[in-house]
Formats: C-alpha cells, sequence, structure tokens
C-alpha cells in the first residue's frame, strides 16, 4: 500500500475566520450526538443504498417521527370499548379496579393479619 505524504504547511489567515457552523440547521431541527447500535446505523445505511442515495440521518428521523405520531392499537381498541361501555355506564372510570387492587396491596393477607 501506498503511503500518502501529509501536506505541507501553508500559511492560511484565519484571523476573520467565524466559530460555529458552516450551514445553519433549518428551523424546528437541532443538532445532537447520539449513540446508536452498529446495527441500527447498518440497517438504515442499507436502506439509503439499496434506494441509490439519500441521507441515513433523515431516514432515522423518520423512522421516530412516525413512532411518535402512531398511536398504538392497544389504545385504538380501549378507546373502542370505552365508547361502546359509555351508554351502559362503562368506561367512565377505567382507573377504578386498579385503585381496588392497590389499596389491598398494601395489606398483608387475612390469614397473616393477627399475627
Amino acid at each position: 500500500m501506498k503511503k500518502v505524504a501529509a501536506e505541507e504547511y501553508r500559511d492560511i489567515d484565519f484571523s476573520r475566520a467565524k466559530r460555529g457552523a458552516v450551514v445553519k440547521s433549518e428551523p424546528g431541527k437541532t443538532k445532537i450526538s447520539i449513540r446508536l447500535d452498529n446495527a441500527v446505523l447498518a440497517y438504515f445505511r442499507n436502506l439509503v443504498d439499496k434506494a441509490g442515495g439519500g441521507n441515513y440521518q433523515t431516514l432515522i428521523n423518520d423512522a421516530l417521527l412516525e413512532h411518535v405520531h402512531r398511536r398504538s392499537t392497544l389504545d385504538v381498541v380501549r378507546d373502542v370499548v370505552r365508547e361502546a361501555l359509555a351508554p351502559y355506564g362503562g368506561g367512565q372510570d377505567s382507573g377504578t379496579r386498579s385503585r381496588k387492587r392497590s389499596s389491598r396491596a398494601g395489606r398483608a393477607p387475612a390469614s397473616r393479619q393477627g399475627r
């Protein structure tokens, strides 16, 4: 393998240089540093390669946005059941059963209370 020599030192004047990003980020976007699994990066980079180009970071952002905005199937089923039970007085307070259970959780079983 052929070694490449470093460029010779050039006399560059940085006196008028400005610190910070060369290209300003879009409104509504924030530059961050994040650690992802290698498998995640490989997956999204592979998608970009198969598509013939693009930006894997945009694909990751799109996947995260989809996850944030998607309602789970369980949430949808809960809403449908609440609507169906509403005429019968059900579905009004879904936390009643869990509150009864949690109030019993702190007490010892009846067989152990007298000990």
